[in-house]
């Protein structure tokens, strides 16, 4: 046995005492209910890739002003209470539950409950301030969901609105039907203030989608990839990986991605989560866990994207530290969630002599456990010494990078010395995005159900979303228990009037 932790009962929902524990070269976990029985689960499918992991712990972030006392236990009072380990990096508001389509694999089982859940404006106001009035650190980034966000008229006014009240970063997780369709849209959203767009986007060929979302939707697909082209509005592409249905795609969507790095700046995969809409009884049969994705993207890269290329966002956490330590008025935002949640990499491709795709990882030519390891000791270092010392203190550290660099493997015209120095030295932030606009971020969240469901990584959640009443729920928690109770006390019966109503309020407001 690893640990013993909460987990549910996939059956009724209520919180379990569960094992972690290896066998067979995996982690696995299990509880058992009292009312349906025993549940043995994949947690993670690799027992070594899971324990290299557990190498880079994850900091606490306490929120000063949590909206639920500790009163009753995790996850039974979630909304976030005392308990909760991190602050929200990421909130997620859903501004409808209609959809223009009906995923089978939809966790929201969005537009099938025969309710509308529809916020007003003012309703969206109050929840984004909720986020904004976290403390000591307010919410920095939003992301629109549902359903289907772009269904709402007044969308492009509630981006606005979000970026009225402080979001440095607004994004919307959206199928691009209505940006492939509609003339203009994507540039009024991105002219309201939207940063990325969330594409749903599953593979290359028509299986993927009329399996995952009922229907053939590629060239739909690509007329929104167009369309936000034309609008220069950033894409980050995320396929939900399904076993046997686009696992086999990986490597062609990374391709895809770099083909139009123009504007597509990174692919976020998401294995299906058993949550919501998807059939049930195939969760281990489907089940994709993180090492899954870390070994498919090797093998259908020809071994070049190696799964020890592959880190947690925990990983990080020392580039934060060191940035605060030069300038206190940068807030410290953490990407503390919990090192089992995700695991990503940055790539640099480039051609061979024979004109084929080249990939490189940024471990292959920056010792990143060196350069984090160099960068928390020099932070440490930092916070030693006076204000005045600290220019002389960056000045020297930011010379040493380059000890950490194997110039003659990193992409032929990259002077990542060079950003690195603007970075940390001169603390032009502009070069992140420099460096951003040559690499791509091949990345892997894989949140939970109830089958897998961790109280641990639950308190170390940091994308929560934000609901009428007030509170701040973790992403799992809410789409693994909390969701339809929620849905239903603040929604009314979906009949045309209601809908009819909400429409006319939303053309108001544009």
């Amino acid at each position: 046995m690893i640990k013993k932790t909460r987990s549910l009962c996939p059956e009724c929902f209520k919180p379990l005492d569960a094992e972690v524990y290896e066998e067979n070269g995996k982690i696995m976990i299990k509880k058992t209910c009292p009312e349906h029985g025993e549940f043995v689960n994949t947690y993670w499918s690799d027992a070594e890739a899971y324990h290299r992991m557990v190498q880079y712990p994850s900091s606490d972030t306490y929120i000063d002003n949590p909206q639920i006392s500790k009163d009753v236990g995790c996850p039974d009072n979630c909304g976030l209470c005392e308990q909760h380990q991190t602050a929200t990096v990421l909130g997620l508001l859903d501004v409808t539950n209609r959809c223009n389509l009906q995923c089978p694999v939809c966790f929201a089982n969005a537009a099938t409950s025969k309710r509308l859940y529809e916020p007003t404006f003012e309703e969206i106001r109050g929840m984004l301030q909720t986020l904004r009035d976290v403390k000591p650190i307010p919410t920095p980034a939003i992301q629109f969901a549902g359903g289907e966000p772009t269904v709402r008229n007044d969308f492009p006014q509630i981006i606005k609105l979000a970026k009225e009240l402080g979001f440095t970063h607004v994004q919307v997780a959206t199928n691009g039907l209505r940006l492939g369709r509609k003339e203009g849209y994507a540039k009024e959203l991105k002219d309201a203030g939207l940063n990325t767009v969330y594409l749903q986007f599953d593979g290359l060929t028509p299986e993927p989608y009329i399996n995952n979302r009922g229907k053939d939707l590629l060239q739909q697909k690509l007329n929104a990839i167009e369309k936000c082209r034309e609008a220069d509005l950033g894409i980050v592409l995320v396929p939900t990986l399904v076993k046997g249905i686009n696992d086999d795609q990986v490597g062609d969507i990374i391709d895809f991605a770099f083909d139009n790095d123009d504007i597509i700046y990174g692919v976020n995969f998401q294995p299906v989560a058993f949550a919501g809409r998807i059939d049930k009884d195939l969760v281990e049969s489907q089940r994709i866990t993180i090492p899954d994705f870390q070994k498919l993207v090797e093998y259908q890269t020809s071994g070049q994207i190696s799964t020890d290329a592959f880190y947690p966002p925990s990983s990080v956490e020392p580039i934060t530290r060191f940035i605060y330590a030069l300038d206190y008025e940068v807030d410290p935002v953490m990407l503390n969630c919990h090192h089992h949640c995700g695991s990503a990499t940055y790539v640099y491709r480039e051609k061979d002599e024979d004109g084929n795709n080249k990939y490189i990882p940024i471990s292959d030519f920056l010792n990143v456990d060196g350069f984090l390891e160099f960068l928390d000791e020099s932070a440490n270092k930092l916070n030693e010494y006076r204000i005045g010392a600290k220019t002389r203190v960056a000045a020297k550290a930011a010379t040493k990078l380059y000890k950490f660099l194997e110039k003659d493997k990193k992409p032929e015209h990259l002077d990542f010395s060079q950003i690195l120095l603007e970075i940390f030295k001169d603390r032009n932030y502009d070069s992140l995005g420099e460096f951003s606009k040559n690499a791509m971020l091949i990345a892997c969240m894989h949140f939970m159900d109830p089958y897998n469901f961790d109280e641990d990584r639950v308190q170390k959640c940091i994308i929560h979303y934000v609901v009428p009443d007030g509170r701040i729920i973790p992403f799992c928690t809410m789409n693994s228990r909390y969701r339809q109770n929620i849905e239903e006390e603040f929604s009314v019966p979906y009949t045309r009037e209601a809908t009819k109503a909400a429409l006319e309020l939303q053309n108001k407001q544009k």
